[in-house]
């Protein structure tokens, strides 16, 4: 039972300069979708940043959508949200698998993701999971990419000298010499 147990959350981060996400959800299940993005907004606005809310037709889709979204170099991070419950079929585990695996290898390649694609047996675990004033599951997805924003912001800025220069450094140094 996940309820039962307790886990450590880092703290809310908090942005001093513009800040802006997009949040894709798929609304297949419209109520558990709005709680999701009900917490994700929530934990945006908290953090002093700012958001879009697009929408497409399946959790499939969302990983689609948010590479696209990546092209127009308007936001900083991305929230994925959603929700698949087991049914009959195998497609359950393709839908949960393939829109996983596509959302962490964006985030392998740089692009700061918070992964809120629920992956559930029953509606009232997805219910649980996604209430805002729950277990907020939309909350924790929207922390994570901001965490991520500020992990991407911190390293981008520090350099240690060292490791290769590039080559238009180096004909700089030897045109100084």
């Amino acid at each position: 039972m996940a309820q039962a147990e307790t886990h450590y959350t880092l703290p809310s981060p908090q942005f001093d300069k513009p800040t802006k996400l997009l949040i894709m959800v798929a609304p297949y299940y419209k109520d558990i979708a709005d709680q999701l993005v009900a917490g994700a907004k929530s934990a945006i606005i908290a953090a002093g940043a700012s958001f879009d809310l697009i929408e497409v037709p399946g959790a499939l889709e969302v990983p689609t959508g948010i590479r696209l979204a990546v092209n127009s170099d308007k936001y900083d991070g991305f929230v994925a949200l959603g929700c698949v419950i087991r049914g009959e079929t195998t497609h359950y585990d393709t839908v949960c698998n393939d829109s996983s695996r596509a959302l962490q290898m964006m985030g392998l390649s740089g692009i700061c993701i918070g992964n809120g694609i629920l992956t559930v047996e029953t509606r009232d675990q997805a219910v649980a999971r996604a209430e805002a004033e729950g277990q907020n599951k939309g909350g924790g997805a929207a922390d994570a990419a901001m965490h991520l924003i500020l992990l991407a912001r911190k390293f981008s800025r520090q350099t240690s000298g060292i490791g290769f220069k590039p080559s238009s450094e180096f004909i700089q140094i030897a045109a100084k010499d």
